[in-house]
């Protein structure tokens, strides 16, 4: 099966202050702020919903392809992708913006302050749907160009191509409409519990009207697991031990990752839920998101210490 991956590539540049903001600010100068943190260093990682969903499935051995589009700052990611043997052919170049970036900030008491360029990502990343065998194609759909969120879903429909939507945290910038339009006929929809609320609110639709337009529902819980809707019923999914939790991030695109990766080896729900959660579960260990790795004996080792 062809896998490509729609979404976002991003430069993650984390900075620690080694004090707390709040020692900086004057309380009763908050609406006129002009200050500086020091910061001990930068740590660069590479992040982006399509490079780590793409990451993922590589630490387990299935391929995908990207369709991201990426700035003028971009050869460190492409010697990166390269390094890890992920395709990057439906990666387009816009050659007069930066690729999209996050600057935290991270004091002492673990507050952040984040700043986000979109930079590349603020353009679509063309995807050529006339290239595409629709009995042999399978579109992951997650958050990046908002244009793409909403056409690609259509396009696929028009072809024929069966595509998994993840909207995340695209949701709040979808429209009503968009997002009704995009959830309906996917094969899958996959989000986290806040997600999946969110939607409800903002379509209106009760929970059992929102499942019967997909054929599946994937919902997160974090700590707890996660649980599969689908015409056979519900299926709860649980958590795998980690040898410590160190940062979240990036552990939903991980679970996505495995999953795919179960349903290219036609693998039944459940294991690939598992598969999914185990991945996951590695991806808390580390600093970043594109940082942990694993072997396939690490991998069948932890999938028997769940929770």
């Amino acid at each position: 099966m062809n896998v490509i991956i729609s979404g976002s590539l991003a430069y993650d540049r984390i900075m620690n202050f080694s004090e707390k903001f709040s020692d900086h600010i004057l309380p009763d100068k908050i609406h006129n702020l002009n200050v500086c943190f020091q910061v001990n260093g930068v740590t660069e990682n590479y992040g982006g919903t399509a490079g780590n969903i793409a990451y993922a499935m590589n630490l387990m051995g299935e391929t995908a392809a990207v369709s991201a589009t990426i700035g003028s700052d971009n050869h460190k990611y492409f010697d990166w992708l390269d390094r890890n043997n992920i395709n990057r052919e439906g990666i387009k170049l816009i050659a007069d913006e930066l690729t999209a970036g996050a600057y935290i900030t991270t004091d002492q008491t673990n507050n952040q302050i984040t700043g986000f360029n979109p930079g590349a990502m603020k353009y679509s990343s063309k995807l050529d749907f006339t290239k595409l065998d629709p009995g042999k194609t399978l579109l992951l759909i997650s958050p990046g160009n908002l244009d793409d969120m909403i056409s690609y879903p259509r396009e696929c429909k028009r072809k024929g191509i069966e595509y998994i939507f993840d909207p995340g945290q695209s949701l709040p910038m979808l429209k009503t409409t968009d997002l009704v339009e995009a959830i309906t006929g996917c094969r899958m929809l996959i989000v986290n519990d806040y997600e999946f609320n969110l939607i409800l609110e903002k379509t209106g639709l009760n929970k059992d009207d929102l499942m019967r337009r997909t054929a599946a529902t994937i919902i997160t819980y974090g700590e707890t697991g996660s649980t599969i809707f689908s015409s056979d019923g519900k299926i709860k999914i649980p958590t795998y031990k980690a040898r410590q939790v160190v940062d979240p991030t990036g552990a939903g695109d991980a679970y996505r990752g495995g999953f795919v990766c179960g349903m290219i080896q036609g693998k039944d729900m459940e294991t690939c839920g598992r598969l999914g959660s185990a991945c996951a579960s590695f991806a808390v260990e580390c600093n970043g998101t594109q940082v942990y790795t694993f072997s396939r004996e690490e991998l069948e080792k932890r999938m028997g210490q769940q929770h």
